[in-house]
């Protein structure tokens, strides 16, 4: 039997990305984000959903530019100071030891030690109530060498031991299933 509960935002688990802004060194910050997520694949889009009192809100209005970059495992404690603190009162770079790194496209840094940073770039900014959605193209990903495989290429992300985000908790992913078709590959 299932009970009926008031609607809300119970799709989980979501990835926990920090997200770095600013068009100078003046103005970086870094919000971390949990309703992300990816929009269309050709040509590659995502969106990011920030509330209009955030700090970083303004200047993602201005310069119509961020970075989503994906966290770890070891990320976990500057992911969720980054969340909880404003950049407001804080050099969220300084204060978590995290390095900004020049993107190679847009203006906003990425985040050195994050394994996979995707440059986005917005395209419209939809407001939806508590939050804007800000719908952006992705213009280049920026992938960790460590995390490469040298034969096929592949991003390993089962390596990266990437963080989630779920119900207010974040979690280590968990142990690999299967790959995409697995369920209808025909056995040999």
């Amino acid at each position: 039997m299932k009970q009926d509960w008031k609607p809300g935002t119970v799709l989980y688990p979501l990835p926990a990305v920090m997200v770095s802004v600013g068009a100078d060194e003046s103005e970086y910050n870094i919000l971390t984000v949990a309703w992300t997520g990816t929009i269309c694949s050709d040509p590659a889009m995502c969106y990011i959903s920030v509330r209009p009192e955030r700090h970083s809100h303004a200047i993602l209005k201005r310069t119509m530019e961020f970075v989503i970059n994906l966290t770890t495992e070891s990320l976990a404690r500057q992911t969720d100071w980054c969340g909880v603190r404003s950049g407001r009162d804080y050099n969220k770079f300084e204060e978590m030891h995290l390095t900004p790194g020049k993107s190679h496209v847009v203006k906003a840094p990425y985040i050195e030690e994050s394994p996979l940073a995707i440059e986005c770039r917005v395209r419209e900014i939809i407001p939806l109530g508590t939050h804007d959605m800000f719908i952006a193209e992705v213009v280049n990903v920026l992938a960790d060498d460590q995390f490469i495989n040298p034969v096929t290429g592949a991003f390993e992300v089962e390596k990266a031991h990437l963080l989630a985000y779920s119900h207010g908790k974040y979690y280590g992913l968990g142990e690999y299933i299967g790959k995409y078709g697995w369920s209808v590959q025909k056995k040999k």
